[in-house]
């Protein structure tokens, strides 16, 4: 549930306002222009606006950003659209849109699912997060590249790690040279019991941003090179980066096969076991899927896989790249009935498709925190990360939210529900 304000036509609001009732989201304000909201906001507690495009300002703009408040735009024609599009918003939607589709833009939030594994924040002792998806290109690259960003955002030290033993991504991604491969490097120095603070700086990157950066280990240049990311050099290397930094973001392959191990040299190198190696080894294991007819029936057949190589309550489950026009109107309700029933999995974390957000990013060498702020995906794994990644220490169930008497005759007539809020790639 959501606390949200409108700036809406009346007869957009009058279509959307009874959905958005029923979802159990509460309207706290309407106003009539961009300035009235600016000026009842600071005695709101609130989650998201709701305008028409061609009514949002960059003012308005500016002080939801300052706050942490989602604004969607409903676009009435081509006009708005270009509007919002010149200010940096991105999440719109035409006015013919229904609450279904407003709702696949805030994303599901609940409260923590059984089995989520607890947050690393306040944990004594650095945290290991493998981002694993199956073939097919469901983003893994790009939700461990953003969660690192996010999770360095937020004050800590953090490593992001390429182990995918079929060629790494994240050097192109971030726009970082990759003569020579860190986590190769980092292989064959652990193997030699050489791998100490001082070489993992030397033989790290650093990707900055604006207010957080990490430290890279870039991935394989060539498939060929795979022998050099033997599973126990996997092991030890994460093992030394988890007391060098806070928390190390491990970006895995996808194959999980072990098939190889009937080979009559028991000794051989496994291809996969690199990928196992990070997932056993890891606190925290993301798995990525795409939400589309496709990719959700082989997400599935992958993540049973998982569930053998490792436990299951070490494991979230986020859903990428999720449109309307793959799967649906009311996209969202249809994946989580899917994951349950097929899977098992009773919560997954939603992240919208934004290509336009993720295409910018890697033009630029950058996160969606540095080149696309309010990406909508930008947003959703910013909400996943303080969930169940790192939280703020002091997160506590929301209060009750205060009103201003402006803001009280402006929600005058409709129902409240004051509540806590519970809630891409390669």
């Amino acid at each position: 549930m959501a606390a949200i304000a409108l700036l809406l036509d009346r007869a957009v609001e009058d279509a959307l306002l009874a959905d958005m009732i029923e979802h159990g989201h509460s309207v706290v304000a309407r106003a009539a222009s961009a300035r009235e909201l600016v000026l009842i906001l600071d005695g709101l507690e609130l989650d998201a606006v709701v305008a028409s495009a061609a009514g949002i300002t960059r003012e308005l703009l500016d002080v939801c950003d300052r706050r942490g408040v989602r604004v969607i735009g409903i676009a009435a024609n081509d006009s708005g659209r270009r509007h919002a599009s010149e200010l940096g918003l991105f999440e719109v939607l035409p006015a013919d849109s229904t609450w279904d589709d407003v709702e696949n833009l805030l994303g599901h939030r609940g409260p923590p699912p059984v089995g989520v594994p607890a947050p690393l924040v306040d944990s004594p002792v650095s945290g290991v997060i493998a981002v694993w998806g199956p073939t097919g290109a469901p983003g893994r690259t790009t939700l461990a590249v953003n969660v690192a960003a996010e999770v360095a955002a937020r004050g800590h030290s953090v490593l992001l790690a390429d182990v995918d033993p079929y060629g790494g991504t994240i050097a192109p991604a971030l726009g970082l040279l990759d003569e020579v491969p860190g986590f190769a490097a980092a292989c064959r120095l652990a193997g030699a019991d050489s791998l100490t603070p001082a070489e993992l700086d030397r033989i790290a990157q650093r990707h900055g941003t604006r207010d957080g950066a990490f430290r890279v280990l870039t991935g394989i240049s060539r498939a060929a090179r795979w022998p050099e990311l033997g599973g126990s050099r996997v092991t030890a290397v994460l093992d030394a980066c988890r007391r060098w930094v806070d928390v190390v973001v491990v970006d895995t392959g996808f194959s999980l096969e072990s098939d190889e191990e009937i080979s009559s040299d028991l000794f051989a190198p496994r291809r996969n076991g690199a990928t196992i190696a990070a997932l056993r080894a890891a606190d925290h294991v993301i798995a990525v899927g795409g939400a589309d007819p496709i990719a959700l029936p082989r997400f599935l057949r992958g993540y049973a896989d998982l569930a053998e190589a490792i436990e299951p309550q070490r494991v979230s489950v986020v859903i990428n790249r999720l449109r309307s026009s793959a799967s649906g109107v009311g996209a969202a309700g249809h994946v989580l009935a899917t994951l349950r029933r097929f899977g098992g999995i009773e919560r997954a974390h939603i992240v919208p498709d934004d290509r336009r957000g993720v295409d910018a990013a890697v033009l630029a060498g950058g996160t969606l925190r540095e080149v696309s702020r309010r990406s909508p995906a930008r947003l959703a794994i910013e909400r996943f990360v303080e969930e169940q990644v790192v939280p703020r220490p002091d997160a506590a169930p929301r209060r009750v939210r205060r009103r201003t008497r402006t803001a009280s005759r402006a929600a005058a007539g409709t129902q409240t529900v004051v509540a806590s809020s519970p809630s891409s790639g390669r």
